[in-house]
């Protein structure tokens, strides 16, 4: 008959184990859904970038085309509401010129828009399990294009008044832009590849 001792150690091994066990599939599947991540990042505009930004979510996205979507579109809403705020917070520093105050107003108001217009094509996924599926997926991507739009008439004033303003200013929110319209078009591309 077994002690005690030998009993518990029984018990710990098996414990440990299946710990163990449970472990090593719960990293196989996170790997899994990375993997899954990346193969549908490579569809995209800006695959490293689309891949960087949604593969901390593998566990909540999984293999749904649908999660992944979501998860690229609130990336997108997150990023441009910081765009948003920086350019907001740039605004408030001294020293601009009318012409400078009002390209960055116009960029702040453009990226608001772009945050809407995301919102909208969120809002819009919530609906696709409906009757109107297929207007919705195209409600989704007028939204989001729009979005894009936002994004590129946001540096167009700064193309239009050229000698008004500063490189070092224009390249301050291009660098800004420039990311929350390359993960705008990411979650694009993404939402183009639905099927249903």
């Amino acid at each position: 008959m077994a002690s005690s001792y030998e009993f518990l150690m029984i018990l710990f091994t098996l414990v440990f184990i299946s710990t163990l066990q449970a472990a090593i599939a719960a990293t196989s599947s996170t790997q899994t859904y990375k993997t899954y991540i990346e193969k549908a990042c490579n569809s995209t505009t800006y695959p490293e970038l689309c891949n960087s930004s949604l593969s901390p979510y593998a566990s909540k996205i999984k293999g749904n085309p649908q999660k992944l979507c979501k998860a690229a579109l609130s990336i997108a809403i997150n990023a441009t509401h910081n765009a948003s705020s920086s350019i907001s917070k740039l605004l408030k520093q001294k020293g601009f010129t009318s012409f400078q105050t009002s390209i960055l107003k116009d960029c702040i108001a453009n990226t608001k828009d772009s945050i809407d217009e995301l919102k909208q094509s969120l809002d819009a996924m919530r609906h696709l399990n409906g009757s109107d599926k297929e207007s919705q997926m195209e409600n989704m991507k007028t939204w989001v294009s729009a979005a894009l739009t936002d994004d590129n008439t946001c540096m167009d004033g700064f193309d239009d008044g050229q000698d008004q303003v500063s490189e070092t200013l224009k390249n301050r929110i291009n660098d800004v832009i420039l990311k929350i319209a390359r993960l705008t078009s990411n979650a694009l591309s993404l939402i183009n590849t639905l099927m249903f």
